[in-house]
């Protein structure tokens, strides 16, 4: 053994680790092999030295570690009478849960080394979660897992491969899952209390202020990413799972009950089923429960944290599907969604399916909604990645019957204006959203053929004047009501109510009839139709429209079958580019010889004046 004490760990050979292996198993005289085998655990050693001795010290771990004491506390070794501190075999097991504790820590650090090969790092990830399965007494040992996941939440590279790994093959159990949605809750309250510096505090040094950023952004990363690839509780199929990774769970309840009941006499086998269908129910609906908490909970302390930009579109985008159906009380993000909406721009066009969900399954009241959602309509937003959920989501609000109809015209007046500013796939969602408001609210109907009074032969200068500076007073606005070709829209207006939509027009979509692309020129007749008579016409699927593009366009017309197409024939080569009849006068025959003669005569001119300049010189 000394001999091994002395020799380097790249320099032990397998056989002698191996041997030392055995001798610790075999006997307690050799207990000074453990220290030699934990120095082997190490990202810097090699895999096989480091396999080998991982699985001696497993296998020597996993049959004392029930008799071990706890780990270190001050409280519980107060308590811990004089006679016991002295025995010998009291020190022995404490000594051994130092040491396991060490070996915890070495192979956290294996795991979490960017340096370790990925097949190792699944090897000591199994026998990792081993120790969490059998450590604590055949219980869930959820000391040693949080430290785990406190590691991977706060390394200082990027453990991607660890992350999935331990999502891949555990968080299907329902125990890991509960107990990392406790270490979630308890790491993101932790980041949460710990400010980033200022400048003021950091002193003027940038590079310790940017690197606590960094590292805090480093961790929300890592706590998004295992907090949002913890599946449901409920399966794709719609039922409950509720697998166990520690030997105690409700899987070797039932079995247990299934061989009792095979014992009972069948007069009774009936009563004892009901019982145990009953008990089983209350049991499976007490984890149930017990779950939508924990999961409340760590998702509400982790979007109390400073998100980054990237992270906050993630979780927006899966929000309303992932997360609102399996809260205990979904109610409790309208203030993180609140903020999100008045953000502006793609952040409010992302949190508005969330926000959604909860006004109208949920009873959220929210009074400047239709304002905030007026603000969002821009050019911008048809060139945004999710803009097909966002027109989904806006016909849908302007679905209501009760929405009044200054509101109505105001959509319909921002998105017809839109339409003279986008691209051809947005003129036709602005085309269908436009056909189903009209639709639906028939008292905006006025809009699409409103006439002004009698023109007033007047300076236009002064009407525009006039114009501009109109306010509610009766005088100016009779005086621009009068003038012909004049919109009284504001299109710079936020506020919807104040936009004087209705008493415009909807003069752009007549624009449409000469648009240059011709899918929006043949789908602009669709408003032709007299949207009044609502047995006559069908709402449009804003779906088959919301994903448009160029490309999608270009598809069409390819795939476009086409009755006639014009051909450049003639039955006769033709002598002119117009007939004569159509000018008078005119001739535009091309005259060959002309130009001829007129190309000779320049040719001579030419040769005539080179002799004359020879003869010069």
């Amino acid at each position: 053994m000394a001999s091994i004490l002395t020799k380097k760990p790249k320099n032990t050979k397998l056989k002698e680790l191996k041997t030392l292996g055995q001798q610790l198993l075999s006997s307690r005289a050799h207990i000074n092999n453990l220290p030699i085998l934990l120095t082997f655990i190490s990202p810097s050693s090699p895999p096989p030295h480091v396999l080998e001795s991982l699985l001696s010290l497993q296998s020597f771990f996993t049959t004392v570690l029930p008799n071990l004491p706890p780990s270190s506390s001050s409280i519980k070794r107060q308590r811990v009478d004089v006679s016991a501190k002295e025995d010998s075999e009291f020190i022995y097991r404490t000594w051994l849960r130092s040491k396991f504790d060490e070996f915890i820590t070495l192979l956290i650090e294996v795991l979490v080394s960017p340096d370790t090969e990925e097949a190792l790092r699944e090897i000591v990830l199994d026998s990792y979660m081993d120790f969490v399965k059998l450590g604590n007494g055949g219980r869930f040992y959820s000391a040693v897992y949080h430290k785990l996941l406190r590691s991977i939440v706060h390394s200082p590279t990027p453990v991607e491969f660890l992350s999935e790994l331990l999502a891949s093959k555990y968080f299907k159990y329902i125990d890991v899952r509960y107990f990392t949605f406790i270490s979630m809750e308890k790491l993101a309250k932790t980041l949460d209390a710990r400010d980033i510096p200022d400048d003021k505090a950091v002193g003027g040094d940038d590079d310790s202020g940017s690197q606590s950023r960094e590292s805090m952004e480093l961790s929300i990363h890592n706590i998004h990413y295992i907090i949002s690839h913890i599946p449901p509780l409920e399966g794709i199929d719609g039922k409950f799972e509720y697998e166990m990774w520690s030997g105690s769970g409700i899987s070797s309840k039932e079995e247990h009950d299934k061989k009792e009941l095979s014992k009972l006499k069948k007069e009774e086998d009936k009563e004892l089923k009901a019982e145990k269908r009953n008990n089983d129910v209350l049991s499976r609906a007490t984890i149930a429960k017990k779950m939508k908490l924990k999961f409340t909970k760590a998702w509400i302390s982790f979007l109390r944290l400073p998100i980054p930009i990237d992270v906050y579109k993630e979780v927006l985008a899966t929000l309303h599907q992932e997360v609102i159906p399996h809260l205990s009380n979904p109610i409790i993000l309208c203030d993180f969604l609140t903020r999100s909406y008045d953000i502006g721009g793609v952040v409010s066009v992302m949190a508005l399916s969330s926000l959604f969900i909860l006004m109208t399954q949920h009873g959220l009241e929210y009074p400047n909604f239709y304002e905030k959602l007026y603000a969002l309509l821009a050019p911008s937003i048809f060139m945004a990645k999710h803009r097909a959920k966002f027109f989904q989501l806006l016909d849908s609000c302007l679905k209501s019957p009760l929405l009044p109809a200054y509101l109505a015209a105001a959509f319909a007046k921002k998105l017809s204006r839109l339409a003279l500013s986008v691209p051809p796939s947005g003129a036709l969602v602005i085309i269908a959203l436009i056909h189903n408001v009209l639709r639906r609210h028939p008292s905006i109907n006025c809009l699409v053929h409103q006439e002004d009074g009698d023109e007033t032969p007047k300076d236009n200068s002064k009407a525009e004047h006039i114009v501009n500076k109109a306010d509610d007073s009766g005088s100016g606005t009779d005086i621009s009501h009068k003038r012909r070709g004049i919109d009284h829209f504001n299109n710079e207006e936020s506020n919807p109510i104040k936009s004087n939509a209705m008493r415009s027009s909807l003069w752009e979509i007549d624009t449409l009839r000469h648009h240059y692309c011709p899918p929006v020129s043949r789908f602009v007749l669709s408003l032709e139709n007299d949207l009044t008579v609502r047995s006559k016409t069908t709402e449009m699927d804003i779906k088959d429209f919301s994903s448009g593009s160029y490309a999608t366009i270009f598809g069409d017309e390819i795939r476009r079958r086409v009755k006639q197409v014009p051909l450049a024939f003639y039955k006769a080569t033709p002598t002119s580019l117009f007939p004569e009849s159509e000018f008078c006068g005119w001739t535009f025959k091309y005259e060959e010889s002309k130009e001829n003669d007129t190309g000779n005569t320049s040719e001579e001119n030419d040769v005539s004046t080179k002799r004359q300049r020879i003869e010069c010189s």
